[in-house]
């Protein structure tokens, strides 16, 4: 939630230390001038799931979605959006509409995508997805109950990080076999999952090549970046970034590198067909 303090406004969420906010930083005209500043001819604005807004009640859920929803859909003409499933009962009717309004395909936070379960409750959602040949955004969800003396950095490290992994093995193991034609990107390069081929290899695990699957790289920089794109090739990573919370990193990996994550790749994980870029 949102609070005002003697400093001003403060987002509180659960197991995050306090964060200052400035609605500055929020403002359409503002984010399109960074978004040129950046070299970026459209962004995707994607739902805070860490918010947990989409794990409440349907009830308390519903109307905090719809408003996302439209607020989204009256930004220039150069944003587009990332519709917000409602996690209480999961309905694939509600995205049908907002893919028709333009959103390019659903964001689910990854606890939510972490199980046998979770595809099993977010099956016929995603069905929606991958009949609308529309994408699915795999981002962290909120994170636990802060412990006593924790450090601020603590969540970032630990349960989003941990989150991404499980969602990036669960969709391997459960998302592909039931929806062989979806597209997926997981947020933070799946917490550097694919990292962990040879551990898994060497647990029995398999480690397929799956070109419908995408990395985003928010959040990381060109160490990780380079790591990943040597593991996975670099046509299954897109330019991300948790602007306005943190500027994305200078990867500084040629103009090769930058085409295929800022043009050629996003256009392949939104639709064959169309050349938007994704932020």
């Amino acid at each position: 939630m949102i609070v005002h303090g003697a400093r001003g406004w403060i987002l509180r969420l659960l197991g995050e230390p306090d964060a200052p906010v400035d609605f500055a930083d929020h403002d359409p005209a503002r984010r399109a001038a960074q978004m040129g500043a950046d070299g970026l001819a459209r962004v995707l604005v994607a739902p805070s799931t860490p918010l947990g807004i989409e794990a409440l009640p349907a009830a308390e859920a519903e109307p905090l979605l719809a408003a996302y929803h439209d607020v989204v859909a009256e930004l220039p003409a150069r944003f587009g959006g990332w519709a917000a499933v409602g996690l209480a009962d999961p309905d694939p009717a509600a995205i049908e509409p907002l893919l028709d309004r333009g959103f390019a395909g659903a964001c689910v936070a990854a606890d939510a995508l972490s199980d046998q379960t979770g595809y099993e409750r977010l099956g016929a959602v995603l069905e929606t997805l991958e009949r609308r040949d529309a994408p699915l955004l795999v981002h962290p969800g909120a994170a636990a109950v802060a412990m006593p003396g924790q450090p601020s950095w603590w969540p970032a490290m630990t349960d989003y990080v941990a989150a991404m992994q499980a969602a990036w093995h669960a969709f391997a193991v459960w998302g592909r076999p039931a929806h062989p034609r979806l597209r997926v990107c997981f947020a933070m390069l799946a917490g550097l999952a694919p990292l962990h081929r040879e551990r898994l290899v060497a647990r029995g695990g398999r480690a397929d090549s799956d070109p419908g699957v995408f990395l985003d790289t928010s959040s990381y920089g060109a160490r990780a970046v380079d790591a990943v794109l040597r593991e996975v090739g670099v046509d299954r990573l897109v330019h991300g970034s948790d602007r306005p919370v943190i500027p994305p990193s200078e990867l500084s990996m040629g103009e090769a590198v930058e085409v295929a994550l800022r043009e050629r790749n996003p256009a392949r994980l939104l639709a064959p067909t169309r050349t938007e870029l994704a932020a």
